[in-house]
């Protein structure tokens, strides 16, 4: 997701390819789609995104039916970006395809037990991300270029950046000190998802003024999601030890 993201906006940067309907204006599009169908077109980051995330679901799950979700809605969100009429085929196969090859190649790196081949790999998306920051702070684009595309560019870059280094922090953590435990009883599942997200939403709205008070406006954003990541990935689950064992005692005492 991380290496789909950064490479999804660095080419659509580069390639500056507009929407369909701006190169073609007979192009038909469901107006619907219109408002939200901002920036240039190629690739598609819905497709790209859809197919790594739940492509990465497919190949990780032992649940068939997982699977077969997974997999249904990776075909159908490119397939519906075309349907809108905000992507052209090259747009969403280009992004589909990115994906899958992310996955194959990256999936054996993520399957692997060694921390080392972990720590290689949020090396990489950290030099990547920082890639991305210099090209769109440093390359002087065109003055006709869509002013949209360079501001979620920079937005896309210091918000990646914030996150990988979270998670280069989270990572170790976690792993050594952490090691949260997933199961629990329902109820108690219940409270970690609804707890834990507006945990979340705290941190990534609730800091964005203090933030930007003390920080310019991107490197505020920076910091955000690096807590962002830091409160999901570490502070969080520090909890759910308590959490199921708070279940189990009340199973106890109920028989």
């Amino acid at each position: 997701g991380f290496v789909g993201t950064i490479v999804n906006q660095f080419l659509k940067l580069v390639c500056a390819v507009p929407r369909p309907w701006v190169q073609d204006p007979n192009f038909t599009i469901v107006e619907a789609a219109r408002d939200a169908a901002t920036g240039y077109s190629f690739p598609s980051g819905h497709s790209q995104n859809a197919v790594a995330t739940f492509g990465g679901v497919a190949l990780t799950s032992h649940n068939r039916r997982i699977q077969i979700i997974a997999v249904v809605i990776a075909v159908l969100v490119p397939f519906s970006r075309m349907y809108l009429g905000v992507h052209t085929p090259a747009d969403v196969l280009t992004g589909s395809l990115l994906s899958l090859g992310f996955l194959l190649v990256l999936k054996p790196m993520v399957s692997t037990s060694k921390t080392t081949a972990m720590r290689d790999l949020i090396g990489f998306l950290f030099a990547l991300a920082v890639c991305l920051l210099l090209y769109v702070e440093l390359y002087s684009f065109p003055e006709n270029f869509d002013a949209h595309n360079l501001t979620s560019g920079l937005k896309n870059a210091y918000t990646m950046l914030g996150c990988i280094i979270g998670l280069g922090i989270v990572y170790p953590v976690e792993k050594k000190y952490v090691k949260f435990e997933t199961k629990a009883t329902w109820w108690v599942q219940i409270i970690k998802v609804l707890f834990g997200l507006a945990a979340v939403l705290l941190v990534k709205e609730g800091l964005r003024v203090p933030l930007e008070m003390i920080l310019p406006l991107y490197p505020a954003r920076a910091v955000r999601y690096f807590l962002v990541v830091l409160t999901a990935g570490v502070l969080w689950p520090m909890t759910f030890r308590w959490f199921s064992k708070m279940g189990v005692k009340n199973e106890l005492r109920n028989n």
